[in-house]
């Protein structure tokens, strides 16, 4: 391999918000900060938990809440045709 071409491969101390920490090593820096680790990302947890960041949740809701409405009248008018 030649001698200088190659990022510095370091330990690096990785930080949830969820407050889980622990100690790895790459080539990014000293310090990563991530949203979901495996202590709090429901696929390793079992449990669902929804992060609701200002009201994006029920913005969504309520904007294809007339579309599935929409859909079920269509489905309703073709079974009387």
């Amino acid at each position: 391999m030649k001698d200088g071409i190659h990022p510095k491969y370091g330990k690096t101390v990785v930080t949830c918000t969820c407050g889980n920490s622990f100690e790895t090593r790459t080539v990014m820096g000293d310090t990563l900060s991530v949203e979901i680790c495996s202590n709090c990302h429901p696929f390793y947890t079992g449990k669902q938990k929804l992060l609701d960041t200002a009201g994006r949740v029920e913005k969504f809701q309520k904007r294809y809440a007339n579309l599935k409405a929409g859909a079920e009248a269509k489905t309703a008018k073709a079974k009387k045709a």
